[in-house]
């Protein structure tokens, strides 16, 4: 069975992630692209679907032993995982490098710290997630696996074996004894991938995340916690394009044995945009400007069928499947790859995006002049179709609706094109849409607010409450002291708080399909816990607004990752992992609370 979700850790390239286990076991690996096809999906199955675990050796009746001690190596994604056993302490270096042109590459190293201690590799490689059992054979003395259009090679300086469809690896280190292990990608038809260097790619690998994180520009109280995050948005970040992911990993259930499993290895535009926000404000700039790029890359040409998501190159079709073969996470199915929200009407999105072009500009990232005609194009979309209903920012698979905070963001979407052109760095009809911005917020106020409970609404006509409403006052909708925004973060602490105190997205109704048109329950959803921390921060209940977000803070791993929610029943993180979502606004309540000053000392 897979470790709890936050039982592991990341490590990556930039291109790709692998997730690693207390335990020393790789149980996910996509290979050479985030959504490429898994050849380790134990973490969606068994055994039987694909794993990698190095650690001490053990008793075969008994599981693998968790490491005493983990650690990232500095500020880097180099993953250090130690045992303490009766022999005597092991220790394995788990990291991928940045590519550069080469091989996707694993690379682990054990190494003896005290004592004589027997380790064990287990290799396990199924290609197609855990479907396919490739072909494994020597070549000129190395190990190879085979399936299609992929190949795998595998390289160490101990001796293997193979036993029942599975490579082992047994040996003793002792003091200073160092064994290196790489599993390198290459398609099957090229000639074999360059013998590694581990040792050399250790140091290269740490050289390039001290150099990347010495640009941060944000040095406040929760500097560890920012930096954590920030590492990890890069790791999320697909090199080649600029494109970011939403998470790393496919089907991580919002509800432990519940239908709510999602393919989240795409380009969210909202997630993306709200990601060079963060980047833009801790001094990333390199990477506001790829995504950038690659947005208008995506965009081109057709900005009035504008996707929310796409995929990391820019592609269009993400058609959703299910994977009947695996059984997921925690019996949680269907396993689902692909995305079908892919093709939804989300109005919020052309503000998001709006929001992260104006942000670009206004800290000085060079001008692109087709950015600011895609803003105008956006807007002209926007003109015939803000009153429409849509599926809202939570990609509800039940009826549109008229969401409130999707009109909200049009609305954004319009005032930062207003701006623009107020600037001088853009032509459009300014009164025509100071008008529309009058208009769409007339109609949010009078349609979408409840006089009598003095809240702002998920959708008009609606009683139910939406914690994206939290946002109106984050993007200047309406001041912080106005009595409306007062009245919705009370009602929404009221009636979408959890029993310890995070936030809910929306009411959800068990077993019955609910405003979302799914069954079931999920758990609270961090990034509106963070929005609330901001919000009390911003309404003058500073102290309040920390504590929440130190509570926020406690429920990240060891490692300092978050998944996409937290289940306040069973105490445990849910949903895919880690989840930029979670990180981005962790980042913004961080710069937040040290620009007011209120954290603890």
């Amino acid at each position: 069975m897979a470790g709890r979700i936050e039982d592991y850790a990341l490590i990556g390239d930039m291109q790709t992630a692998a997730l690693v286990c207390r335990d020393g076991t790789v149980d996910w690996l996509c290979l050479p692209r985030f959504d490429s096809h898994a050849i380790f999906a134990g973490l969606l199955g068994t055994e039987e679907h694909g794993f990698w675990r190095l650690g001490p050796a053990g008793s075969p009746d008994a599981p693998p032993p968790a490491a005493d001690r983990r650690t990232y190596r500095g500020d880097s994604l180099i993953l250090e995982s130690e045992w303490d056993t009766p022999r005597g302490t092991v220790r394995v270096i788990d990291f991928m490098p940045p590519r550069e042109g080469a091989a996707p590459q694993l690379i682990r190293i054990v190494e003896g710290v005290s004592g004589r201690v027997p380790v064990q590799s287990t290799l396990r490689m199924r290609f197609s997630y855990g479907r396919v059992v490739p072909w494994v054979h020597r070549h000129d003395g190395r190990t190879v696996a085979v399936a299609g259009p992929d190949s795998v090679w595998f390289d160490t300086n101990a001796e293997t074996y193979g036993e029942s469809l599975t490579t082992y690896t047994d040996f003793t280190v002792s003091p200073g004894d160092r064994v290196t292990f790489t599993l390198s990608w290459q398609p099957s038809h090229h000639a074999p991938p360059g013998m590694p260097e581990p040792e050399q790619q250790l140091e290269a690998t740490e050289e390039f995340w001290r150099e990347w994180v010495d640009h941060c520009t944000y040095h406040g109280p929760y500097r560890e916690a920012v930096i954590r995050s920030l590492i990890t948005l890069k790791a999320l970040t697909y090199a080649p394009t600029g494109g970011i992911v939403a998470a790393p990993t496919t089907s991580l259930p919002e509800e432990i044995g519940g239908v709510r499993n999602w393919d989240y290895r795409y380009t969210w535009l909202r997630d993306a945009a709200i990601t060079l926000s963060s980047l833009l404000r801790t001094g990333y700039r390199e990477e506001a400007r790829a995504w950038r790029e690659w947005l208008l890359r995506a965009v081109a040409g057709d900005p009035e069928n504008l996707q929310i998501m796409y995929g990391i190159a820019g592609e269009r079709e993400l058609g959703e499947a299910e994977l009947d073969w695996l059984p997921g996470y925690e019996n949680s199915s269907p396993v689902r790859v692909g995305n079908g929200a892919a093709n939804q009407l989300q109005l919020d999105v052309y503000g998001e995006v709006t929001e992260a072009l104006h942000l670009a500009h206004m800290t000085g990232l060079a001008r692109n002049d087709y950015a600011s005609l895609l803003q105008l194009k956006l807007i002209r979309y926007l003109e015939d179709h803000w009153d429409e209903p849509d599926e809202g920012i939570w990609e509800v698979r039940g009826p549109r609706r008229h969401f409130v905070h999707s009109k909200v963001m049009a609305w954004v979407a319009v005032d930062r094109t207003i701006k623009l052109i107020e600037s001088g760095d853009a032509n459009g009809p300014l009164e025509k849409w100071r008008q529309l911005r009058e208009d769409i917020h007339r109609d949010v106020c009078e349609r979408g607010y409840d006089k009598e409970r003095n809240t702002f609404t998920q959708s008009y006509g609606s009683k139910e409450l939406d914690a994206a409403l939290l946002l109106i006052p984050q993007m200047g909708f309406l001041p912080p002291d106005d009595k409306r925004v007062i009245g919705t973060i009370e009602a929404i602490q009221r009636e979408l708080s959890t029993s310890d105190g995070f936030i809910l997205r929306y009411p959800t109704d068990g077993s019955n399909e609910g405003v979302d048109g799914l069954p079931g329950d999920e758990g609270a959803f961090l990034a509106c816990s963070f929005w609330m921390a901001d919000d009390l921060a911003m309404i003058g209940r500073v102290d309040e607004a920390r504590k929440l977000f130190e509570k926020l803070l406690a429920l990240r791993n060891d490692l300092g990752l978050l998944a996409e929610e937290w289940d306040s029943r069973l105490q445990r993180q849910v949903g895919n992992f880690p989840q930029a979502f979670s990180h981005v606004p962790l980042i913004d309540t961080a710069l937040r609370l040290t620009a007011s000053g209120a954290y603890a000392g």
